[in-house]
């Protein structure tokens, strides 16, 4: 439907737009852990008596939790629809689902396979589409990294390079646009074999000439790591690739962040991580060090939600109001 606006992918985003998206997921958080009863009723009357729907055709931790918490902070009922819950795709249309879930919610968290999916909802939906995961984009993560970034290291003050180290996926396909638009260099590490999306390269490659931010790929995860201030990585088998595991790991030799792989960041680095975490991907001695941030990293999730639903739903997407 024509005026409604979905959440699909940063990059859909304009840099001013995605950077009032964290700074609202920032605002919210400083609200939620005031505790400041009046902040509180004033934000739970926004969506009182409203419905959020959440379609899930994956399992999820930290989306559903936050994405829950989210709704009710601002007094709606999250409803979770998961797999086996609804007609989705099995004895009914993606059109007539949306159509009729889409009439009885304020807006609706869709974690799908295929960015298809997502694009399908878009397309039918009378309410907002929040893309809480698919196979090319994960936004909300997004905005929860690069929030945990800015408190720990402020990229509005000190000029920063995250490095990616791991598969080409659709977290680091948003984080990537996420961290050029707010003037971050990225290093992204990929086994041979494995490439970062094109499109993906394309539209950073034209962020970085604006925001004077670079975009690097390679299959070298020392020289990726050089320097960094943020290493971070994610599950080598993503869902659905559990038969792969013996091949992936094979593939994914040699990119696990350890403490010798750490030796080339920066003194100080941090390292991030979306969780659920493996061990071929992050030793202990890092995942739990001194420099890791994945547990504040995902919290910040929370936030980010609260962002999404103030923005997209409350305010109907306009983002002038908020600037």
């Amino acid at each position: 439907m024509s005026g409604i606006r979905h959440l699909v992918s940063i990059k859909d985003l304009t840099d001013k737009e995605f950077s009032i998206l964290v700074d609202r997921a920032e605002y919210f958080k400083s609200i939620f852990k005031s505790n400041e009863t009046n902040e509180f009723q004033k934000n739970h009357l926004k969506l009182l008596g409203r419905t959020i729907a959440l379609i899930f055709s994956k399992r999820s931790t930290r989306t559903r939790i936050s994405t829950e918490g989210a709704a009710t902070f601002f007094g709606a009922q999250p409803m979770f629809l998961g797999k086996d819950d609804i007609q989705l795709g099995v004895n009914e249309s993606f059109y007539d689902t949306t159509k009729v879930v889409s009439s009885m919610v304020s807006c609706i968290f869709a974690r799908v396979n295929h960015h298809d999916e997502i694009l399908q909802l878009c397309e039918h939906s009378s309410v907002p589409i929040i893309n809480s995961l698919c196979d090319m984009f994960h936004p909300l993560q997004a905005i929860c990294d690069m929030l945990t970034i800015k408190e720990h290291l402020d990229y509005s003050k000190n000029k920063l390079k995250v490095a990616w180290i791991g598969d080409a996926n659709n977290v680091i396909n948003d984080m990537a646009i996420a961290c050029l638009k707010l003037g971050m260099d990225v290093a992204v590490a990929t086994p041979p074999g494995i490439e970062l999306d094109q499109g993906i390269v394309n539209a950073g490659k034209e962020i970085s000439e604006r925001n004077n931010t670079k975009l690097t790929t390679t299959h070298n995860s020392v020289e990726a790591a050089k320097g960094a201030h943020i290493l971070v990585t994610d599950t080598f088998i993503s869902m659905g690739e559990e038969y792969a595991k013996v091949a992936k790991l094979k593939q994914f030799k040699g990119f696990q962040i350890d403490a010798e792989l750490a030796k080339h960041a920066d003194p100080n680095y941090k390292f991030m991580h979306c969780l659920p975490r493996h061990n071929e991907e992050v030793s202990d001695e890092i995942f739990y060090s001194k420099h890791s941030i994945v547990f504040e990293e995902a919290e910040n999730r929370l936030y980010a939600a609260m962002a999404a639903i103030d923005v997209f739903v409350n305010n109907h997407g306009n983002f002038d109001d908020l600037k």
